[in-house]
């Protein structure tokens, strides 16, 4: 129904950058918000930035300052530019749509998607 499919990860060197993108495909009317996750080794998946339809942002307090969240509505697109990236940046990234609306045939329906992850690693 909805494919969200990440891109850009990789690895990178301590304060060195990188700009995640995640698409969203499928038969989307809107969607409310757009984020990103990570999970690194051995730990809980955490919240890393989140974006609304109408530009509202939200970040953990470990990224803020480094990290900026961005949103094409048109393209149901999001994206991350991670800047003075740091070792314990290093995990995988998960892109995550929140409330979307979608047609399936005559009927309106919402749910939450995620995309399969990326890897980011922050090493010398």
């Amino acid at each position: 129904q909805v494919q969200l499919v990440e891109s850009g990860g990789g690895l990178v060197q301590p304060g060195g950058s990188l700009r995640l993108s995640c698409a969203a495909s499928g038969s989307i009317i809107s969607i409310t918000s757009m984020g990103w996750y990570r999970q690194a080794p051995g730990k809980e998946r955490e919240l890393v930035a989140t974006i609304t339809n109408s530009g509202s942002t939200n970040y953990a307090d470990s990224v803020k300052g480094r990290f900026t969240i961005s949103r094409d509505n048109a393209k149901n697109t999001v994206y991350l530019q991670m800047n003075s990236l740091k070792p314990e940046d290093t995990a995988v990234y998960y892109c995550n749509a929140d409330d979307v609306l979608i047609l399936i045939g005559l009927k309106a329906m919402r749910d939450t998607y995620w995309g399969r992850g990326i890897q980011v690693t922050v090493s010398s």
